[in-house]
C-alpha cells in the first residue's frame, strides 16, 4: 500500500525517526537531567521539583531498590498512585535500577488489583495510603513482598505536606483504615537510599521497561510488553509530529491525565522530560474549579486530555478568563474528540485541539493531527513517522486505499506481545509484525484516517477501556442472574456508558441489586449505568451471545426516542 498521508505532512515533520537515538530510557533521562539540571521538571500543589532534584531522588530510590529490597534486573515493581511528585521519582528510580514498571490504576477494586499483581509477578509496590486498605485485602495472595507507602502530602515542603495529609485523612476521611505490617514510607526509603551505592545496570533497547495493562482485543486485562526501544520510538514519533511547535527547555505542559495511563506517560512525562519541559501535575482533575485555580498560577504552553475533560473545562465560566496567549499545543487522546468540543476549544483558546489516536499495544501513539491543521476535520490524523499502516479485509488481505477495513499497524512502537500469553499475542500480531487494532478505518482524499467502527466490543468510558467480558463475569457471579451481556451506549458526557442486558434466574432480582453487586467488584467507570431485563438474549447457532445485535437494537431504540423528542 502506498502512503497517501506523506504528502500531507508539514515540511518539517520527518518521514522516519531514529528509535535508537538513546540506548535506553535511562540514557535519555540522564542526558536530560544533566542538560536541564536547574530547571523545573515537575510541579504539584505548588511544590517544584527541578531536574537535579529528580535525578538525586530517583537515584536514591534506585539504590534503595537494589540494595535494601535486593531487587534484580527484570523484577517487576507496581506503581499505584495519582499524579504526585512521588510518581516520577518512583518511575525513574524503577527504570534506573533496571526493573520493570507496572502501572496500576489507584481506583482498582481488590479483585482487579489482585489479578494485576499476580499476573505481573510484581515483587514490590509503591502505593498511596488512600488506597492501602485495598492492598491489605489481597496482598497475602500475591507475590508482593515489599510495600513502599506514601501519602498525598509527603513530598510537599514544610508544614504544607502535614496540613494536606491531616485534611485528607481526618477532615475529608479519604484514607480508610489499613494494616500493612512491614511497609516502609517512601520518604524513609529515599533517606536510606541516599546512603547506598547505586549501580547502573547494563541496558539495551530490547529490555522491558513497562508491563502496561490493557484488555487488548477481548477479556481480562493483559500486560502489554513495552520495551525501552518501544517507548523511545514513540517519544521520538510524538516529537516528530509536535516538535516544531515546542521549544526545548521552555515548555510547561498541563498533565491532568493520570501518568499511569500510557498516553500521559509517553506524551507528557517522557516527551517533556526529553525536551526539558515542565509538567504541571494535577492530582484531582475532577475538581474543575480547583483545577482552574491551578491553571491561573502558571503560564502553560501545552495541555493534553480526553474529550470529557476539555468539555468540562469549557463549561466552566472561569476557564474562559485564563490567559491562553502562550498555549501552542492542545492534544486530545484516549477517546474521540467531538466536533463541538474541538470547535469551542479553538474559539476559546485560539489553539486547535489536535486529536491523537493510539492504543496501549503501540506505546500508544499511531496517528495524530499535523500541527498546521487549521480546523477540526473529524479524522484521527496521519500516521506518525516510521509507522507503517495498512487496511485489511475480514480475511486479513490488504485492500486499496479507497476501501474500508481493519487497521493494522507495524512500527518500532508496537509491543513485543502480551506478558506470558503467547496465544493471545499471536491473535493480534502476525508473523510479519502487523498488529491488528480492531478498528475499522478508511482514508479520505487528503490521506487522513477516519475511524468508521470498532471491530472489537470494547466500551470507551471517558477515555478508559471497559471490556464486556469482565462486566459480564462479575454480574454472572450473582446467583439471581441467568445470562448477561454488556454493551456501550452513546453518552454526551463520557462518550459511552456501560449498559447490561440481564436474564433473571430469580424473578426478585432488581436493577438496583445488579448495580450494587457491581459496585463491590468494579471500578466506578465500569459500573453499568443502565440495566435492562430480558426474557432471552440473541445468540449464534453455537450459543454465543450476539452483542452486535443488542447494540443495533439499542441504537435503534435510542434513535426512535430522539425522533419522538424532536
Amino acid at each position: 500500500m502506498d502512503k497517501p498521508w506523506l504528502s500531507r505532512y508539514p515540511s518539517d515533520v520527518p518521514e522516519t525517526i531514529n528509535p535508537d537515538q538513546y540506548p535506553s530510557l535511562v540514557e535519555m533521562f540522564e542526558q536530560s537531567v544533566h542538560k536541564f539540571a536547574d530547571q523545573p521538571a515537575f510541579v504539584n500543589m505548588g511544590a517544584v521539583m527541578t531536574f537535579r532534584k529528580l535525578e538525586e531522588r530517583s537515584r536514591a530510590f534506585a539504590a534503595y531498590l537494589q540494595n535494601d529490597l535486593k531487587l534484580r534486573k527484570g523484577d517487576r515493581v507496581a506503581l499505584m498512585m495519582p499524579n504526585l511528585l512521588q510518581y516520577p521519582v518512583a518511575l525513574f528510580g524503577v527504570l534506573r535500577a533496571g526493573l520493570i514498571a507496572v502501572n496500576v490504576n489507584p481506583l482498582y477494586t481488590p479483585r482487579e488489583l489482585e489479578h494485576q499483581l499476580n499476573d505481573s509477578g510484581a515483587k514490590a509496590i509503591v502505593i498511596v495510603s488512600n488506597f492501602a486498605s485495598t492492598l491489605e485485602q489481597i496482598v497475602e495472595r500475591t507475590p508482593v513482598k515489599h510495600v513502599v507507602l506514601t501519602s498525598l502530602g509527603q513530598m510537599l515542603p514544610g508544614a504544607k505536606g502535614t496540613i494536606v495529609d491531616f485534611v485528607v485523612k481526618y477532615v475529608k476521611g479519604m484514607v480508610p483504615k489499613y494494616n500493612l505490617p512491614g511497609a516502609i514510607s517512601f520518604k524513609k526509603a529515599l533517606h536510606k537510599g541516599r546512603r547506598m551505592q547505586y549501580v547502573k545496570p547494563f541496558m539495551t533497547g530490547d529490555d522491558i521497561a513497562f508491563l502496561q495493562y490493557t484488555g487488548g482485543t477481548t477479556g481480562v486485562a493483559k500486560g502489554a510488553i513495552l520495551t525501552h526501544r518501544n517507548m523511545l520510538a514513540n517519544v521520538m514519533q510524538a516529537k516528530g509530529m509536535y516538535g516544531s511547535v515546542l521549544n526545548e527547555g521552555r515548555e510547561l505542559v498541563v498533565t491532568a491525565l493520570p501518568l499511569y495511563h500510557v498516553f500521559a506517560l509517553t506524551v507528557n512525562c517522557l516527551l517533556f522530560v526529553e525536551m526539558g519541559g515542565q509538567n504541571l501535575l494535577i492530582t484531582n482533575p475532577r475538581d474543575i474549579p480547583g483545577f482552574i485555580k491551578e491553571l491561573q498560577k502558571y503560564p502553560f504552553t501545552a495541555i493534553t486530555g480526553v474529550n470529557t475533560l476539555f468539555n468540562a473545562l469549557l463549561n466552566n465560566e472561569d476557564f474562559h478568563e485564563l490567559d491562553f496567549s502562550r498555549l501552542s499545543l492542545s492534544v486530545g487522546g484516549g477517546m474521540a474528540v467531538q466536533r463541538a468540543v474541538a470547535e469551542q476549544w479553538k474559539k476559546s483558546t485560539n489553539c486547535l485541539l489536535l486529536e491523537g489516536y493510539g492504543l496501549t499495544e503501540c506505546s500508544p501513539l499511531v496517528a495524530a493531527y499535523p500541527y498546521d491543521l487549521t480546523e477540526y476535520n473529524g479524522s484521527i490524523g496521519l500516521p506518525v513517522p516510521s509507522t507503517e499502516i495498512r487496511i485489511v479485509d475480514d480475511e486479513g488481505n490488504p485492500v486499496s486505499n479507497d476501501e474500508t477495513g481493519e487497521l493494522q499497524v507495524r512500527g518500532p512502537q508496537v509491543m513485543q506481545g502480551y506478558w506470558q500469553r503467547a496465544e493471545a499475542s499471536k491473535e493480534v500480531i502476525n508473523e510479519q509484525g502487523w498488529l491488528s487494532t480492531g478498528d475499522i478505518v478508511k482514508f479520505d482524499d487528503e490521506g487522513f484516517l477516519h475511524i468508521v467502527d470498532r471491530k472489537k466490543d470494547m466500551i470507551l468510558v471517558s477515555g478508559f477501556n471497559v471490556y464486556p467480558n469482565e462486566i459480564e463475569d462479575v454480574i454472572a457471579l450473582n446467583d439471581k442472574v441467568l445470562e448477561v451481556a454488556a454493551i456501550g451506549e452513546a453518552n454526551e458526557a463520557s462518550g459511552e456508558i456501560v449498559k447490561v442486558f440481564v436474564v433473571k434466574k430469580d424473578s426478585s432480582l432488581t436493577k438496583e441489586e445488579v448495580i450494587d453487586h457491581c459496585r463491590e467488584h468494579l471500578t466506578g467507570y465500569k459500573i453499568p449505568k443502565r440495566v435492562e431485563f430480558r426474557d432471552d438474549l440473541p445468540k449464534t447457532n453455537v450459543g454465543k451471545i450476539l452483542r452486535r445485535v443488542l447494540r443495533e437494537e439499542n441504537d435503534a431504540k435510542l434513535t426512535k426516542t430522539d425522533e419522538k423528542t424532536v
